[in-house]
């Protein structure tokens, strides 16, 4: 969502800095200055603005893609532990998330995504992985990434927006030159006509068509209550007034769907992405669920991972997390002929290494020469 103007008059000055500093750094990059290669092959699934894109539910797409292929992946993100030290913000949300989704994959979350790494493959369980998978990793580039997965949220074009600080984008849009792959999400929340104009748009700075087109989904909820968790289609909603509490980069997007969904919409507390929920937030959702008398409260799985802490949240009401997941409009296949085309090179560099180890050692030395 772009600023308002007033702010953006008072950031402009300083985004004339900001992208000299970006256009300078990422110049360093091209020319792979203090770009490290990793061992095996690396996706990276990010985007040009600051908050949420849809990038979750797209890195456990390339995920799945690669279990499904009998890949053994790895997922590494800079690992957030919530804003403002609240009891319920301990751990990474995001992690906790795909902890749940994937219980035996490795997952590195922290600052330092390349010690990380460093540390997981030499261990046992990181001697397996053979493609690692970067969450939000578009503007990590110290990581060089063989695959380059740029999303790009239908409802919040970035030509209609401008780089940091008097807008969200946090790189030029002329950046997704260097984009393996464009994919639109969030296509269900706008009109054919401007699905189509954006990505007009994005072909023209691109120099090639979108990818993949893809919209967000319930495949069903997780309805907590009393301690005790059950499944239930996302029509269990539309007979009950609910409550939404939400810390997320795209909040209208969630409070729409479940707007959709439910018989009424009594109410919605939002905070900052990744917030702690502290006792000021908390009391804020209790509010809702008392004051406006909401027979449920829904929250997404990021959120859940915090508030699953709370003592006695449940006693308010039943807490409800949508399983999300991505449709597709177009693109999947291509999608992931490029995952898995990427993932294939960490067995291209295996037989190529057991070729080289098996050679004599005067072929082996005149290699190393070479």
């Amino acid at each position: 969502m772009p600023l308002p103007p007033f702010l953006r008059w008072l950031g402009g000055p300083l985004t004339a800095v900001y992208a000299r500093v970006i256009a300078g750094r990422n110049q360093g990059f091209d020319r792979r200055v203090g770009v490290i290669e990793l061992d095996r092959p690396v996706i990276s699934v990010g985007n040009l603005s600051v908050g949420g894109t849809g990038k979750t539910p797209m890195v456990a797409h390339v995920l799945a893609s690669l279990l499904e292929a009998g890949h053994t992946p790895c997922v590494a993100m800079r690992g957030y532990a919530g804003r403002g030290g609240g009891r319920a913000g301990t751990g990474s949300d995001e992690a906790d998330e795909y902890r749940r989704t994937f219980p035996e994959m490795p997952i590195v979350a922290q600052p330092n995504r390349v010690e990380g790494l460093i540390g997981l493959f030499g261990s046992d369980a990181g001697q397996e992985v053979d493609v690692v998978v970067l969450d939000d990793g578009f503007q990590h580039r110290r990581i060089w990434r063989e695959l380059d997965i740029v999303l790009v949220d239908a409802t919040d074009s970035p030509f209609e927006d401008c780089l940091l600080p008097a807008g969200w984008l946090r790189e030029p849009v002329g950046s997704l030159r260097r984009a393996s792959a464009v994919v639109v999400t969030h296509a269900e929340r706008v009109t054919p006509v401007e699905l189509s104009r954006l990505e007009a748009e994005l072909r023209n700075v691109s120099g090639r068509p979108v990818t993949a087109v893809c919209r967000h989904a319930w495949r069903g909820l997780v309805v907590h209550e009393h301690a005790n968790a059950r499944a239930e289609p996302p029509s269990w909603l539309s007979g009950r007034r609910v409550g939404v509490a939400c810390a997320i980069g795209n909040p209208a997007a969630f409070v729409s769907q479940v707007r959709d969904a439910a018989r009424e919409l009594v109410g919605a507390v939002v905070l900052p992405d990744h917030d702690a929920y502290g006792q000021r937030a908390l009391a804020r959702v209790a509010d809702l669920v008392r004051a406006q008398g909401a027979e449920a409260l829904v929250v997404t799985a990021k959120d859940w991972s915090k508030l699953s802490r709370v003592p006695g949240l449940l006693a308010l009401a039943p807490v409800v997390v949508p399983e999300l997941g991505l449709r597709f409009d177009r693109g999947e296949e291509s999608l992931r002929n490029e995952i898995l085309r990427t993932a294939a090179l960490a067995k291209v560099r295996a037989e190529d290494d057991a070729a080289f180890d098996s050679m004599p050692p005067d072929e082996t030395s005149a290699e190393r020469s070479a």
